[in-house]
C-alpha cells in the first residue's frame, strides 16, 4: 500500500470502493429481501452518534458517493440525508433523490407512476421533519416547494460545490506540509500548527471521510515521526467526542499502524479521557475488528452513554 499521503489525494472519490446498492426504490412491487439493508446501517450508525459508513466499516461515506454515476437506492439515500452527522453529505445525498423524483414527475403517464411520485414525496416529507440538520430539513422543504423543479436542485449542488471545492483545494496544499514533514523541511511543532490551521480553515466545508482519510495515511506512514503522530493526537483529544471518538478508533483498530503507536494512544487516552469515553472508543474499535455487530456496540453504548 502506498503511505504517503502526498500521493493519496482523492478528488472524485475513486480512491474510495463506491458503496455497494442495497435496500429498496419506492414502488408498488413487494419489497426484495436485500443482502444488506444500507438505510437499516445508516440508521444504527446515527443511533451511535457516529458518522455514517459503508457497509463493512472500511470508511466514512462521502458526498462522491452521491454523485449521478453511482446508483445508490433511494431508501438508502433518504435515510443518509436524515441520519448523517456530516452536513456536506447529508445535503449532497439530496441532489439524486430529488433529480430521480423529477424525470418522474416529467414521465409520470399512468397511474403506478403517480403513485411512485407519492412515495418521493412522502421521503422528502420525512427528511424534512427528521434529519439531525436544520439545513437538510431546510433544503428538503424547498425541493418539494418547488415541485421538485431541476433548477431548485442544482442550486443546491452548486452551493454544495462552492463550499467542497475551496476545502479539497485547501487539503491539498496540506499534503504539501506533510510532505515537507517527511523530507524535514519542517519541524514538528510547526507541523502541529500547520495541522490546526488546516482544521479550523476546512471544518465544516472538507467531508469528514476526506479529513478522517487524510489523518489515517498520516498515522500509517512509517516514515513520518512518531512523537509528530503523538502531537497531532494529543491536540485531537481536544477535538468535539464524535470527531475524536471516530479519529482514535481509526487509529486503535488499523493493522497498518506501529504497535508503538496504538499502544502510546490507549495509555493517553485512558489518563485524559473518561471512563465513559474511553468505553466507547474500545467498543468501536471491537466493531471495526468484526467481533461485535453494530447493535450489539449500540446497546453497549445505551449502557454506557458519554456526551
Amino acid at each position: 500500500m502506498d503511505q504517503d499521503p502526498a500521493r493519496n489525494q482523492p478528488k472524485n472519490g475513486t480512491l474510495y470502493q463506491p458503496m455497494q446498492a442495497s435496500g429498496g426504490e419506492p414502488s408498488n412491487q413487494p419489497p426484495q429481501q436485500p443482502r444488506f439493508d444500507l438505510a437499516e446501517h445508516f440508521l444504527e450508525c446515527g443511533k451511535l452518534g457516529r458518522y455514517l459508513t459503508v457497509a463493512d466499516e472500511s470508511r466514512f461515506v462521502i458526498t462522491d458517493d452521491f454523485h449521478n454515476a453511482i446508483k445508490l437506492p433511494s431508501i438508502a439515500t433518504a435515510a443518509a440525508s436524515v441520519f448523517s452527522r456530516d452536513i456536506l453529505v447529508a445535503q449532497s445525498a439530496l441532489v439524486p433523490l430529488g433529480l430521480r423524483a423529477n424525470r418522474l414527475a416529467h414521465a409520470a403517464i399512468n397511474t403506478a407512476e403517480r403513485q411512485v411520485i407519492g412515495r418521493y414525496e412522502e421521503l422528502f416529507s420525512l427528511i424534512e421533519s427528521t434529519a439531525f440538520s436544520p439545513e437538510v430539513r431546510n433544503s428538503a422543504e424547498a425541493i418539494m416547494r418547488a415541485g421538485f423543479n431541476e433548477t431548485r436542485i442544482r442550486e443546491i449542488e452548486r452551493e454544495l460545490g462552492n463550499t467542497i471545492s475551496p476545502a479539497r483545494l485547501r487539503y491539498g496544499k496540506f499534503l504539501e506540509i506533510v510532505r515537507d514533514l517527511i523530507n524535514k523541511r519542517l519541524s514538528i511543532m510547526d507541523f502541529r500548527e500547520e495541522f490546526l490551521e488546516f482544521t479550523r480553515d476546512v471544518a465544516g466545508k472538507l467531508d469528514f471521510g476526506i479529513y478522517s482519510f487524510c489523518l489515517d495515511r498520516i498515522f500509517m506512514n512509517t516514515e513520518i515521526p512518531l512523537n509528530a503522530k503523538g502531537s497531532l493526537i494529543a491536540e485531537i483529544l481536544l477535538f468535539p467526542n464524535i470527531i475524536r471518538r471516530e479519529i482514535i478508533t481509526n487509529v486503535l483498530s488499523s493493522p497498518h499502524n506501529n504497535k508503538e503507536l496504538t499502544e502510546f494512544v490507549r495509555i493517553l487516552i485512558e489518563q485524559e479521557l473518561d471512563q465513559e469515553a474511553v468505553v466507547q472508543i474500545y467498543l468501536l474499535v471491537t466493531l471495526k475488528s468484526s467481533r461485535l455487530s453494530i447493535r450489539d456496540v449500540e446497546s453497549m453504548f445505551l449502557q454506557n452513554p458519554a456526551a
